[in-house]
C-alpha cells in the first residue's frame, strides 16, 4: 500500500488486514468489494458527531482517502479457431492503493 501523509499531524490509526483497511477499530472497508473497472475514490471522514463514515457528503473532517486503481484483467491464450473466453480478473493487489491519510484532531 502506497502511504501519503496529507499533512503535518496526528493520524488516525489504522490497520491493513488482507484486502481490508480498518480505521481506528471501527471503520472497516473490504477494498476487494469496492474495486471496479474505472479507478475507485473513496473518502473517510468525521461526521459533526465525531463518529467515522464514508463520503465527504456526510463529512465533517477528512481522516482519510483510498484511491484503488482500475481492476486489471489476464486475458487467456486461446489456439486458433477457439472462442475466446471471458477474461479473468486479477485479485486485487494492495500494493496498488494509495491511503492518503490527514492529520486529525
Amino acid at each position: 500500500m502506497i502511504i501519503v501523509n496529507k499533512n503535518e499531524g496526528p493520524k488516525i490509526p489504522y490497520d491493513v488486514s488482507g484486502k481490508k483497511v480498518i480505521f481506528d477499530d471501527d471503520l472497516s472497508i473490504n477494498l476487494s468489494k469496492r474495486e471496479k473497472d474505472d479507478p475507485v475514490h473513496i473518502d473517510v471522514c468525521y461526521d459533526e458527531d465525531g463518529e467515522l463514515c464514508i463520503g465527504a457528503a456526510a463529512g465533517w473532517a477528512y481522516v482519510a482517502e483510498i484511491d484503488i486503481p482500475a481492476r486489471q484483467y489476464e486475458y487467456p491464450e486461446v489456439e486458433e479457431g477457439e472462442e475466446p473466453p471471458a477474461p479473468v480478473p486479477v485479485p486485487l493487489d494492495m500494493d496498488t492503493v494509495t491511503l492518503t491519510l490527514w492529520a486529525i484532531e
